[in-house]
């Protein structure tokens, strides 16, 4: 009889120290990039404080492109995160199992690539297709081609 008491003791130990990884994801997220604060003629510096520094540069003909990789749908989450931690205390921290990998799967990210001209003015933001990962896949699409979006000057 002693025996299962610090069997079942472990086991909600165990159940304890396991639980809150999804619930730590949720509250962690990443804010969506906000692309609609880019505009024709912007300067670079403050293109990187919007949306981080580029993971590639390219420099040709005085024309630099910087490639940057944004998040959609991964914004934490207060909601989310009192839902697993819900589930966590209904299942002894059984919900780990599902919930951490829901959680790992949130958003998608989208890569870009904007264009400045030689005094680092932006000229245009393009979306790479191709390249767009669903979270943690790094599958790209086989064609890869290039849109513009419609970005005008503003008057």
């Amino acid at each position: 009889m002693e025996s299962r008491k610090v069997n079942v003791g472990l086991m909600f130990i165990t159940a304890f120290l396991l639980s809150g990884c999804s619930m730590f994801m949720a509250m962690h997220g990443q804010e969506d990039a906000n692309l609609s604060v880019l505009t024709v003629g912007q300067d670079r510096g403050i293109v990187d404080l919007n949306l981080g520094g580029p993971s590639k540069t390219y420099i040709s003909d005085g024309i630099r492109v910087d490639v940057h990789e944004v998040q959609k749908g991964n914004a934490p989450s207060v909601g989310r995160a009192l839902g697993h931690g819900a589930l966590d205390l209904l299942t002894f921290g059984g919900w780990e199992l599902i919930g951490t990998p829901v959680e790992g799967f949130q958003g998608k990210t989208y890569t870009i690539s904007i264009e400045y001209d030689k005094d680092d003015k932006l000229v245009s933001v393009n979306t790479i297709q191709g390249h767009i990962k669903e979270s943690k896949k790094e599958e790209p699409k086989e064609e890869i081609a290039s849109t513009e979006t419609n970005f005008a000057p503003k008057p």
